[in-house]
Formats: structure tokens, C-alpha cells, sequence
């Protein structure tokens, strides 16, 4: 059993990149499922899709820029965890990559990325940030 799904799907996408497959299988959470539209319109990953098999598991498509495979998501890194939370007003969300990269908050107005958060002027937990 897993703890930690948001580390466990970060650490799956990750090791897919690395192998280049074309897709993953994740646990069907509401969070994972919230990430990966966040993911998705980022333009980090291609598409995401719920099996009609298995509705324990998402199926994520992944993005890559060439033919080589290189891979569209270069870091994944998780920032709060279930040991240590790691809170933020909206005044003090990091920017990425000075704003390349993408930080996922928890906020009260659920998940979303870090310009949102600015824009609505809503602090949150830190959960990821993805570049």
C-alpha cells in the first residue's frame, strides 16, 4: 500500500521519461487526477485517461519533443510531503525557473498552479514543482 500517492506518481512519470515509454499507470486519486489536468494544460503531458478496466489506475500519456524522445518534463521534484508540510502565502510561492517551471498548491480552492494561485491571491501547501 502506498502512503504517499503524489510522490508515488511523480516518481512513476519520472522513471517513464526516463525509460521512454509512451504511458504510465498511476492510482486513480482526486488529487492524481487534478495533477494530471494541471499537467495536461501545462502541455507536460499529452493526455490522461481513466480505463474502463481498472478505475483504481490512470493512464497518462506522455510528451516528448523530438524524435529522439527528448522528454518534456526535465524535473519533477516534491516539495512538501506527508513528514514535513510546507506552507506558503500567495506573496511567497517560489517561482521556477523564473516562471518556466510550474509549482502545484493545495489551496482551500483546490489544486491549481502557481500564477493561479497569485492571480486569486490564495496561499497553500506546496505540493510539486515540474520543469
Amino acid at each position: 500500500m502506498v502512503n504517499d500517492t503524489i510522490s508515488d506518481m511523480l516518481t512513476r512519470i519520472r522513471n517513464a521519461n526516463l525509460a521512454k515509454h509512451e504511458t504510465v499507470f498511476v492510482l486513480n486519486t482526486k488529487t492524481n487526477q487534478r495533477i494530471s489536468e494541471i499537467l495536461k494544460k501545462e502541455g507536460y503531458i499529452e493526455d490522461f485517461l481513466i480505463p474502463e478496466k481498472s478505475a483504481e489506475k490512470l493512464q497518462l500519456t506522455l510528451k516528448y519533443l523530438d524524435n529522439l524522445k527528448k522528454p518534456c518534463i526535465t524535473n519533477l521534484k516534491r516539495l512538501s510531503s506527508p513528514g514535513l508540510r510546507i506552507y506558503s502565502s500567495y506573496k511567497e510561492i517560489p517561482r521556477v525557473l523564473n516562471g518556466m517551471g510550474v509549482v502545484i498548491v493545495s489551496t482551500s480552492k483546490g489544486l491549481m498552479t502557481d500564477r493561479e494561485a497569485r492571480l486569486t491571491k490564495i496561499g497553500g501547501e506546496l505540493l510539486c514543482s515540474i520543469w
